[in-house]
């Protein structure tokens, strides 16, 4: 990996220095909950084969380590984070550590003390930043040294994604794996010369101390900074190499034929045939690839393939619904799965992966017709609606993983999520009739959902021994197999269950809660935008659209600069549920236009509103002007102003746990094209997805979403045009038998007879079309030559889904 491990090794004496053991991947085995979090953008658990984790050591450390102070000790005074809005900077706004945001400040202070940059990368719902703070960052002779000796400079990287970006390319070229915390040196001018992920505070038997390796570090620039210097410039040009992404001598992108089975055949190798997924230990929800599936049967549903990547799909999903990454008193889904069963997950809640997955379970659900599905999906939103939902429309980062079991005491992993059979049993006495055996309601639902006395959570996925006694609810039985073990009808089980889990959430409430990140980030709300908008529109429920609706007003209202045309990153909730935003604003990155513009696409499809449409447009002239790499074709990850200093410039090529925006520009091109007819846009994708020719021959399985776009390109896209009154029933009919059907690569568009209208205007082969016999009727076109005129819903679903 670009020569830099033994340099690193060499010149700090340091047995690869904040790079930990790869850590086992073996099924059936377990990963224990307390892994640093890694890096799921990277690698993958169904992508790149060589992904590892970089971990501590599995023995606990001692908390607070050598010379540490209670978090509790009243003399505490506040560092310069305190005035800052981001929930994780202010997390560190009491540690003895002379901390200084990302800026220009910290950079000339560097430069002129000669000193090298300590920079720490987290987010505010990451448990193993948490344990880095009390540990190290509490400790007094720690905070001495990074004050004294270093830069230390403090990255909420849901605010800078740029910055998290770049060095997390040096972590990952220079050791095993990536995760947060990212801790990395820089030289003065910002260039990365030794980085690595959690570090306990001292030496432990088979890792160095965060001390220790200060320590040599302050020796190193002291006595060998030459050396330092000269390293970090080759490894700086090495990357610059590496990551280059760029049409070069091609004129068209690869072949989507080959590229689509490629990718399927890769994914078929990996897959789980009993639980479902793309890996082994641990298992990340992956909707870019459920998404991939699905459209790789809609192409190949005639064959075999087909139909086992809409097996493989619907399976995962349908696994990961009963597992315990799924909250079943709460609803959502939590990060990750520890285990290969999808039972004992890391509890924190993220948004962006609500949203995805409501989109998800949503297209299974049109897929299968099975309302297992459709239910999961308004599981998820509700939860959203509860407790990741500003009261102006907005939609907060994420909750934690850890809580206090009790109030006072000090905060656990999963401590508002696990059950004992004893709290089970007390809020569940109540006897069950009619079944034959003697038996309460408690026992009933412990049954289904796999409670035990000793706790289902195995010791090896709990080394702290937090949890033991504890259990994880995940789904045993079918409702049918629970009815019949103790003669049961089913509708009578499912309402106990149902009626169970209700009173377990009542009683939940009265538990500490998590964490909340109330940070608002224009990327995920886009997202969350097409989570809302996507499912009321498949499930036909305006209040779902709603949602959608409001989300998208706070955007433009919270999150929109009018002057500039420019997206702001992120908001944050002030006191009283008010909505403040940083001074100067931190303007937005490549993934907030591409995940807003794709959220209004889907608002305007869901809600045939043109003021959405209208726009998106407007926001996509701005990606372009500011992100369009006209040299090589594709985005950059930021703003050439906004990244200055940085060592490289991006172009985002993975689509993990959100896929690459550069995917989802692709797509967005696409619709934008369908619906306007210029052809800027077609050409525009074309480009972006010759630059990432190379990236998808070598390895298409790392970029499902654009391998989709890929296909959708060398496709035709259908134009489906209804011709109506927007309120009336029998134009909402129409919309709704679209909606029902899945049809990815489409627009949809709601002709009103307006010649002024918006669209009119945009598409003037709209003009030809008419209604028949004044009612509403459907069209579909394809470069524009249009079907027969339809107004049965019925046929209209024919001529969509043969």
């Amino acid at each position: 990996m670009l020569g830099a491990r033994a340099w690193l090794g060499s010149v700090l004496l340091l047995p690869r220095a904040g790079v930990g053991l790869a850590a086992s991947r073996r099924c059936p085995g377990v990963w224990p909950r307390t892994w640093p979090h890694r890096n799921p953008s990277r690698g993958s658990s169904s992508r790149d084969k060589d992904r590892s984790a970089t971990v501590s050591s599995s023995v606990p450390m001692p908390a607070g380590g050598k010379g540490s102070h209670p978090s509790s000790t009243p003399q505490r005074v506040p560092n310069r984070l305190i005035h800052e809005k981001s929930p994780y900077l202010l997390q560190h706004a009491y540690n003895p550590v002379d901390w200084y945001p990302w800026g220009q400040e910290a950079f000339d202070k560097a430069r002129k003390e000669n000193k090298p940059i300590f920079l720490s990368v987290g987010y505010s719902t990451c448990h193993w930043c948490h344990m880095m703070e009390e540990e190290s960052f509490q400790n007094e002779e720690i905070g001495r040294l990074l004050s004294e000796d270093f830069v230390s400079v403090k990255v909420d990287r849901e605010e800078r994604p740029d910055v998290d970006k770049v060095y997390m390319t040096f972590v990952q070229a220079t050791s095993s794996g990536g995760g947060w915390p990212m801790n990395v040196w820089l030289t003065p001018n910002l260039q990365p010369f030794v980085g690595g992920t959690y570090f306990p505070p001292e030496d432990g038997l088979t890792r160095v101390g965060f001390r220790t390796v200060l320590l040599r570090i302050r020796e190193q620039w002291k006595q060998n900074k030459n050396t330092l210097l000269e390293n970090s410039q080759r490894v700086t040009t090495a990357l610059l190499a590496r990551s280059e992404i760029s049409m070069g001598d091609r004129q068209l992108p690869p072949s989507a034929a080959t590229m689509n089975n490629r990718c399927f055949q890769q994914l078929n190798e990996g897959y789980d045939e009993e639980y479902g997924g793309f890996a082994e230990a641990p298992k990340f929800p992956t909707p870019v690839i459920l998404s991939f599936l699905f459209s790789y049967w809609l192409s190949h549903q005639l064959t075999q393939d087909g139909s086992r990547a809409q097996q493989m799909a619907l399976h995962t999903l349908k696994m990961m619904a009963n597992g315990g990454i799924r909250d079943h008193v709460g609803q959502g889904f939590h990060r990750y799965s520890t285990d290969c069963q999808w039972h004992v997950p890391h509890f924190e809640k993220m948004l962006y992966d609500q949203a995805q997955l409501a989109v998800a379970y949503s297209q299974a659900f049109q897929i299968s017709g099975d309302e297992f599905y459709s239910d999961v999906a308004k599981g998820i939103l509700q939860y959203v609606a509860r407790s990741l939902s500003h009261r102006s429309g907005g939609f907060y980062s994420a909750e934690d993983a850890d809580s206090p079991p009790e109030r006072g005491m000090r905060p656990k992993e999963g401590a508002y999520y696990v059950w004992t059979v004893k709290e089970v049993q007390q809020l569940l006495p109540e006897p069950v009739l009619g079944a034959t055996e003697p038996l309460t309601s408690g026992q009933l639902l412990m049954k289904h959902y796999g409670l035990t006395e000793a706790g289902n959570i195995s010791p090896s996925q709990d080394p702290k021994g937090e949890l033991q006694g504890q259990n994880v609810l995940t789904v045993r039985y079918s409702l049918e197999l629970t009815a019949a073990r103790f003669g049961l009808d089913v509708e009578a089980v499912r309402t106990l269950l149902n009626t169970g889990l209700e009173k377990l959430f009542q009683a939940r409430k009265h538990r500490p809660k998590p964490h909340l990140d109330s940070k608002m980030l224009a990327a995920w709300n886009g997202l969350m935008v097409s989570g809302y908008a996507v499912t009321g529109a498949v499930l036909g429920q305006d209040r779902l659209i709603n949602y959608a609706t409001n989300g998208a007003k706070f955007l433009k209202r919270h999150m929109f600069d009018v002057a500039s045309g420019r997206l702001m990153r992120t908001c944050y909730t002030g006191s009283g549920g008010t909505v403040e935003h940083s001074n100067p604003p931190c303007w937005g990155f490549l993934e907030d236009y591409a995940f807003v513009v794709r959220g209004l696409l889907d608002l305007y499809e869901a809600s045939q509103e043109s003021a959405w449409l209208e726009w998106a447009l407007r926001l996509q002239d701005t990606q372009d002007r500011l992100f369009w790499d006209s040299q090589g074709g594709g985005y950059f990850c930021n703003e050439a102003e906004l990244g200055a200093g940085l060592p490289l410039r991006l172009k985002d090529d993975q689509d993990g746990a959100e896929p690459s925006a550069n995917s989802v520009s692709a797509h967005n091109l696409l619709r934008l094209h369908g619906f306007t007819g210029h052809k800027d846009w077609m050409d525009k994708c074309v480009c972006l997805l010759t630059a990432f020719s190379e990236r998808m021959r070598r390895v298409p399985v790392a970029l499902p979403e654009m391998v989709r776009a890929l296909s959708a390109q060398q496709q035709t896209l259908k134009q489906i045009v209804i011709c109506g009154d927007r309120q009336a029933k029998d134009t909402k009919a129409l919309v709704q038998c679209v909606h029902s059907v899945y049809i990815p690569n489409k627009v949809l568009i709601l002709a009103d007879g307006d010649p002024s209208s918006f669209l009119s205007r945009q598409l003037p082969f709209l003009s030809t079309l008419r209604r028949l016999e004044d009612q509403a009727t459907a069209y579909v076109c394809e470069n524009q030559a249009c079907s027969m005129p339809i107004t049965d819903p019925c046929e209209l679903r024919k001529l969509l889904h043969p």
